[in-house]
């Protein structure tokens, strides 16, 4: 008995199964018809991330306030730049996040605006864990 895609298309929650998605690696599912960047973080791009000064982000906050705690190799994002509603690339740009083509907007691993137009974070959907390889957003 599940929803019929109407339903989900609406904004019924969606589970992801994390188990596939590799260390270093990012997917990209559709909740309410918007582009989710799940990404399975490195150790790497986490140091990276918390040791920005929060303090000179043109939006400040910590990785820690933007990961579910106990999680913090997991990002869920949503993929719509913050300029004009683009769609970034992961893994692209000066900071190892995400990189908007169209004006130059430049996110970090934990999707915090670096560089360019765009004025706020990459928003973080409501999620949840409902296991320690599957989550739920919405």
């Amino acid at each position: 008995m599940n929803p019929d895609a109407s339903t989900i298309a609406a904004g019924a929650p969606i589970e992801v199964d994390l188990a596939p998605i590799a260390e270093g690696q990012d997917i990209k599912v559709f909740w309410r018809g918007k582009p989710i960047y799940i990404s399975h973080r490195t150790k790497k791009q986490i140091e990276e991330a918390r040791s920005v000064p929060v303090a000179s982000l043109p939006d400040p906050q910590t990785d820690q306030a933007r990961v579910k705690d106990g999680h913090d190799q997991w990002l869920v994002v949503i993929g719509i730049c913050t300029h004009l509603g683009c769609i970034p690339i992961a893994h692209e740009g000066n900071y190892d996040g995400f990189f908007c083509p169209c004006h130059g907007s430049q996110y970090d691993s934990s999707g915090r605006i670096r560089q360019g137009p765009a004025p706020a974070n990459l928003a973080v959907p409501p999620y949840q864990f409902v296991s320690d390889s599957k989550i739920q957003i919405g």
